[in-house]
């Protein structure tokens, strides 16, 4: 193997030979090292000698400024909003619509006292590292103008500068004491607005970067179904829709995200070095950036730490309960390359970098355990399943969140009783993906009393073992850990894959595209009608199964052979991706079986997504209902709007035989 150093350009500057006989995670820290050793002296290839001149911090009446030979960045004592961030003798970030500049959705402003400081001096540590911080203490009224409203907490907001940084740190501390009352953080996030004069070039992840329409563009373009949807009237799009949630990303899989300027080489990124902090696992989509909606359609970034979205999540807090919450630190990366491609992939080695330096070792004062204060998980999941011995996990991930829990009384959401790790932002969480054969290793994990969780593409359901305790400064090697799968019988078929997408199904590919549901009516003008052994579901099973654009309902069906008639009970096991039906009804060969039960609205439709939070519905019938030769399992949604179906992940047909 050969590991390449490159400049911020991407050209090749030198060629390292690498061997290496360890597991597959060994091998990716030796890599990761390698590339912190020899591709990542970003600070010297974008400013050379200049990284010497030490970090300082400027107090004035109603802002603090931090600056570095690269950075310089303005921060008001006040609100804790981030209102100047200048790199490269350019000022990035905007008021152009909405909340200007950059800041975090929950501040101090509202607290009845409010003090800002300076908490690593640079006189003190030689000009190596800055930081200050504002903070609002509750006192009967709620602190933060976040979309679901304040909280009852102390909140504080910290920025950090080191000497060789190309970007700032910022981290948000929430404190409720036990003598608050209880409360509940809403939606949550830290955003940002770029200048519209500089940035025109967006980069989510492989398959979603490209130059962005113009503010004007927006502006002038025809109101879709929905506010944040238009059709494009003017520009490069034109006649195409432009919807935000078209960028929405899983957040795990996108440690790195922005804006970048084709014409002034530029950009601007946030770089997630872990999702410790972040909302429901590594399964959850939310929000990355987009054109604001608002008048000025300004370049956005949002860093969702309680995503109201796709299923949502929850943090909801009971009187008396003491608890703390550590969001971040994150980094605001700039950085100047020859191309957007190049800057994003310089974005996406500097989130690399991130990852190996956290935790870091620079944050005090806060519930925040470093290194040798934390302990790693390993061990290995081994799959057992007699129904299919020679089957293989792919993507495997792995795990450690919080205990199932219930919801305070009076906490919003719609499921108000248990609260899982889909759902749960109250916590932190830890997740890896293992290897092919099974093995883990979770890196950095805060001391505590966690589940272990474990999914993989192409097996249904998931493991999970309890009571895992992680102790501080120990490591914890869990060993093999069989996982037998649920089963309720012998499979007689299945229709797709279970990986908690529909994203093997027709439009699956390219599910971002805003209206796609619209397409149902005249693409399946029967409804679907799949037969087992010779339809394919990557054309003939859609993604989602709406409401006909009438608001009639709709009623798919599935036909498959048996060699002869079966006794016993037969469990029908829809994994749902997505929901926004109030139920599915089932009926085989024409009489009725069941139907899921109430589903929840998890909102992914239309948001055009391709998964949501994920569940399980298992609706049992006499397999008496069934006969020998063909038979017809039927799956009808109920009447609604064109967006009020439902996503498929995974369906299977189990009979338990009467012995």
């Amino acid at each position: 193997m050969l590991v390449t150093r490159r400049d911020v350009q991407g050209r090749a500057s030198c060629t390292l030979p690498l061997r290496w006989t360890g597991d597959a995670s060994t091998t990716r820290l030796v890599l990761i090292s390698l590339l912190l050793a020899f591709s990542g002296a970003v600070g010297a290839a974008q400013g050379g000698a200049a990284a010497t001149v030490p970090v300082t911090v400027t107090q004035a009446a109603t802002t603090y400024t931090l600056a570095n030979a690269f950075v310089t960045a303005r921060v008001d004592r006040e609100s804790g909003d981030l209102v100047s961030l200048k790199y490269a003798d350019r000022e990035l970030l905007g008021a152009g619509s909405g909340h200007p500049h950059a800041y975090w959705s929950h501040t101090p402003t509202r607290g009845t006292r409010t003090i800002s400081t300076v908490t690593i001096d640079p006189a003190r540590s030689n000009g190596e590292r800055a930081e200050v911080s504002v903070k609002g203490f509750y006192d009967r009224t709620a602190l933060g103008q976040g979309p679901g409203g304040g909280v009852a907490a102390d909140i504080e907001i910290r920025y950090t500068l080191g000497r060789d940084d190309h970007g700032l740190y910022t981290y948000s501390i929430f404190d409720h004491k036990p003598v608050y009352p209880m409360t509940s953080v809403g939606e949550a996030r830290f955003g940002a607005k770029l200048n519209d004069q500089i940035f025109d070039y967006m980069a989510i992840d492989a398959r979603r970067k490209k130059i962005m329409i113009t503010a004007e563009d927006w502006n002038q373009g025809t109101p879709l179904n929905m506010k944040e949807a238009r059709r494009m009237t003017t520009g490069r799009y034109v006649g195409q829709a432009e919807h935000k949630y078209d960028y929405s990303a899983v957040q795990f899989e996108t440690p790195a995200f922005g804006w970048f300027s084709t014409l002034q080489k530029v950009g601007f990124w946030f770089v997630n070095p872990t999702i410790e902090y972040l909302s429901g696992g590594a399964t959850k989509v939310e929000l990355t950036a987009h054109r604001d909606v608002n008048a000025g359609a300004a370049p956005t970034m949002l860093n969702y730490w309680r995503g109201s979205h796709y299923g949502g999540s929850e943090c909801a807090i009971a009187a008396g309960e003491a608890w703390t919450k550590v969001i971040g630190p994150f980094l605001i990366y700039c950085n100047t390359a020859s191309t957007p491609e190049a800057g994003w992939q310089d974005a996406l080695a500097q989130a690399t970098r991130e990852t190996v330096k956290w935790p870091y070792d620079w944050v005090r004062g806060a519930d925040y355990p470093l290194r040798d204060q934390r302990g790693d998980v390993s061990g290995r999941i081994v799959l057992k399943d007699p129904q299919a011995p020679a089957a293989r996990m792919s993507r495997l991930l792995v795990g450690l969140s919080a205990p199932d829990y219930a919801m305070p009384v009076g906490g919003r959401g719609q499921n108000a009783q248990m609260v899982d790790w889909q759902r749960d932002a109250k916590y932190y969480q830890f997740w890896a993906r293992g290897d092919a054969q099974g093995r883990f290793r979770l890196l950095n994990v805060r001391p505590g009393k966690y589940t272990l969780h474990a999914l993989a593409d192409g097996v249904l359901g998931e493991y999970a073992r309890t009571d895992v305790v992680v102790a501080a400064g120990r490591p914890l090697d869990l060993g093999a850990l069989a996982w037998t799968p649920v089963r309720y019988g012998k499979q007689l078929w299945e229709i797709g894959i279970p990986d908690r997408t529909a994203g093997e199904f027709r439009h699956g590919d390219h599910y971002w595209e805003w209206g796609l549901y619209l397409k149902y009516a005249q693409e399946f003008p029967d409804d679907v009608r799949f037969v087992i052994g010779k339809s394919d579901m990557h054309t003939d099973w859609n993604y989602c199964q709406p409401p006909r654009s009438d608001g009639k309902p709709t009623t798919w069906s599935i036909t498959f052979h048996l060699a002869e008639a079966p006794r016993g009970k037969a469990t029908l096991r829809l994994a749902l991706a997505a929901t926004s039906a109030r139920r599915i009804t089932v009926t085989v060969n024409d009489k009725p079986a069941g139907d899921t039960g109430p589903l929840t609205d998890t909102a992914t439709i239309r948001r055009d997504g391709i998964r949501g939070y994920w569940f399980e519905r298992d609706v049992a019938f006499d397999a008496g209902l069934m006969h020998t030769g063909d038979n017809v399992v039927q799956l009808t949604i109920p009447a609604g709007g064109v967006m009020s179906g439902v996503e498929y992940d995974y369906l299977r047909l189990e009979l338990a035989p009467t012995p």
